[in-house]
């Protein structure tokens, strides 16, 4: 069975790179167009990994990593951050929030597939 792999990210050209990078690799992809949506479409979802931004509309990345950390079903789900921010104080926000790595934008496809394939959740 395949992994599932949601791509959290307000920019839909950013959504579709990342989808087609890991739908290559043999992931299947939940899309999501902030934070707000993406905890609409995780209900009832395995998710073995996120992949989400930090400045979206609705819902920020870091607040939303807290909110997935406090659901039962899914705190445990990796989530890696894919952002233009470099800052040290935001990677360390996101850390404590929960993220378990911090990619920054533009991304190479192979780096991203290499950090999706350490994080992925058996």
């Amino acid at each position: 069975m395949s992994k599932t792999i949601m791509v959290v990210d307000d920019s839909s050209s950013v959504r579709t790179v990342v989808g087609t990078t890991l739908k290559g690799a043999g992931y299947n992809v939940i899309e999501a167009s902030d934070g707000k949506d993406a905890l609409s479409k995780i209900q009832g979802e395995k998710i073995h990994l996120i992949v989400s931004d930090v400045n979206m509309p609705n819902m920020d990345g870091i607040t939303f990593v807290k909110e997935v950390k406090k659901l039962p079903e899914h705190k445990f789900v990796p989530i890696c951050m894919l952002t233009t921010e470099s800052e040290q104080s935001k990677m360390a926000e996101g850390k404590a929030a929960g993220a378990k790595a911090w990619i920054v934008k533009p991304f190479q496809p192979p780096k991203l597939l290499d950090a999706v394939s350490k994080l992925v959740m058996p």
